[in-house]
């Protein structure tokens, strides 16, 4: 399995599920912005790629993991008619942002937010036709624990669709933006979100997480199969696609 390094946003010796559920608490107010502005708004078409490709197994119930502010769940619900969205996270200032938004958007109905641990979640087995995880999966504290509950609640034949954050694969690209993301990414987002340490926490792991065929056998090697992935936007984003 998998041997996860345990980048953690902050210092001292809380675990790692505390410290993101801080942080996050921290700069969820401004988190959309940052990511619209700090990916340059490209967030959207990768989000909307995600969609599309979920659209070709006509799921009715979609299971949200580290759903953050819900902009995933909410662009689900209104791109695909589905019966339910059941969006969770660990950290309540995020999905408070989130429920206002599915509230204005008159969709409070059919995405429901909830607390949840990844590595433990609440539901049954086979509770889903599809789990979705973007941009989080590098903040969980036990990886293989996490996808092996995303597969246990996940229906037979459903469908595990992820995007994530990565360094490009190509030299050039891979050196600009380990520029970008180690000098600029930090400055935009200490002085927006105010926090000093989230978005030197984010890059750092970017690099570490595992990507490309590494992520697909630790995917495969916990309970998946058919597991693709497809490299957008110079390999500055990956979207992974599995089945149950």
């Amino acid at each position: 399995m998998y041997a996860q390094e345990q980048i953690k946003p902050y210092e001292g010796n809380a675990h790692k599920r505390e410290q993101v559920e801080l942080l996050f608490d921290n700069i969820a107010p401004t988190y959309d912005a940052l990511n619209h502005t700090l990916s340059f708004g490209f967030d959207r078409s990768w989000r909307r790629r995600a969609v599309k490709t979920l659209a070709t197994y006509n799921p009715q119930t979609v299971l949200d993991v580290a759903t953050g502010t819900g902009d995933f769940a909410l662009l689900l619900a209104h791109k695909l008619k589905l019966r339910r969205v059941t969006a969770v996270d660990i950290s309540e200032g995020m999905m408070r942002v989130g429920r206002e938004k599915a509230a204005r958007e008159g969709l409070h109905d059919v995405v429901r937010f909830q607390k949840e641990d990844c590595s433990c979640l609440s539901f049954e087995g086979g509770s889903f036709d599809a789990v979705t995880v973007t941009f989080g999966v590098r903040n969980f504290e036990d990886l293989d624990a996490c996808l092996g509950e995303m597969c246990r609640v996940l229906r037979k034949g459903g469908h595990l669709v992820m995007l994530e954050l990565s360094y490009p694969h190509r030299k050039l690209w891979r050196v600009l933006f380990g520029i970008y993301s180690k000098l600029v990414m930090p400055i935009i987002g200490r002085l927006i979100s105010g926090d000093n340490s989230a978005y030197t926490y984010l890059p750092e792991t970017m690099k570490a997480f595992p990507q490309g065929e590494v992520m697909q056998e630790i995917v495969l090697k916990n309970g998946f199969a058919n597991v693709a992935f497809h490299r957008l936007t110079m390999g500055i984003c990956t979207l992974y696609v599995a089945e149950k």
